[in-house]
Parts: structure tokens; C-alpha cells; sequence
């Protein structure tokens, strides 16, 4: 076995074998990396960086899989907001609008890789959850925001993978 061979295996043997990456998408897209079951990174990123970051994903695990808070899936937009001015549910709209077609970009970059893809309505994620909650649910040890832990906690169910 020659040295570039050695490498090779080595390299072959610290390859994860799952990578699922939870993402809460918006101007500020949160990321979660589970790393066989573990969670191991958070991060914002721009949404435009979505397709470099899923590209190097593929390059780095056996297999990627991609959860996702799912904008689309809410049909009930302004429920919570009906004592709000109109010029509020507005602006709610747009940024939803603007979510929806991260979605959307998100799913399509998925499909092109071969990455399986699945949206979860905000709804089935849940509440948010606050940054001493998050600590003890996940073990996280560092600091995070809300964009971040909504990465988490909507691929969290699916961290060991989804059929």
C-alpha cells in the first residue's frame, strides 16, 4: 500500500456516514450539522450560499440528508397576528413570500445533488425554544441564536436520518 493509498483510506474511514443538515431559511438561515446522530456545528449563513454549503456537504459524508422549517406547508399566516395593522401583516407576508422561494431554491439545490430533502411545517417544529432549554435538550455547550436553534431542533427528530 503506497502512501497516497494510506490517505485515501484514512480519509475514506474519518467520513461521516451521515450528515443531515437542519436549516431554518430566511435573510439570517440558520444551520445545524448532525454528524452520525451528534450535533456538531451551528451557523448562519447567507441563503445564497445554501447551494456552495450542500455542494461540500456532498464532498464530506457518505450520505446528506436535508431537514428543513417549511414556510409553505402554513396555511394559516396572520392567526396569531389579528390585532396587528394592516401595514404589519404586510410586511409579514413579503418576508414570507421571501421564504418561501429560499424554500423552494433550497429543495431544487437538493433535488440537483441527489440530496434527500424533506420541509416540516413551523407548525410540526414547534415553539421556539430559549437558549437555556436548548442547552439541556441538545447538550450544546456554546452560545446560539433563535435562527440557529430552529435549525436544530426542526432536523433534531431526524438526526439519525429519515427513510
Amino acid at each position: 500500500m503506497t502512501a497516497t493509498d494510506s490517505a485515501n483510506v484514512a480519509s475514506e474511514i474519518a467520513r461521516p456516514r451521515l450528515l443531515v443538515l437542519g436549516f431554518d431559511l430566511g435573510v439570517k438561515t440558520g444551520v445545524a450539522r448532525y454528524v452520525d446522530g451528534k450535533l456538531l456545528a451551528l451557523e448562519i449563513v447567507k441563503p445564497w450560499a445554501m447551494r456552495d454549503l450542500l455542494e461540500a456537504s456532498c464532498q464530506t459524508a457518505e450520505r446528506v440528508d436535508v431537514v428543513f422549517e417549511d414556510s409553505r406547508l402554513q396555511s394559516k399566516l396572520f392567526s396569531a397576528i389579528k390585532t396587528t395593522g394592516e401595514a404589519k401583516r404586510l410586511k409579514i407576508a413579503r418576508d414570507v413570500g421571501g421564504i418561501d422561494a429560499w424554500c423552494t431554491l433550497l429543495e431544487e439545490e437538493c433535488k440537483r445533488l441527489g440530496i434527500r430533502c424533506l420541509g416540516i411545517s413551523p407548525a410540526e417544529k414547534g415553539a421556539k425554544v430559549a437558549a437555556s432549554a436548548f442547552d439541556h435538550i441538545t447538550g450544546w455547550p456554546g452560545r446560539t441564536n433563535e435562527h440557529e436553534r430552529d435549525a436544530a431542533m426542526v432536523a433534531r427528530p431526524f438526526r439519525k436520518g429519515f427513510h
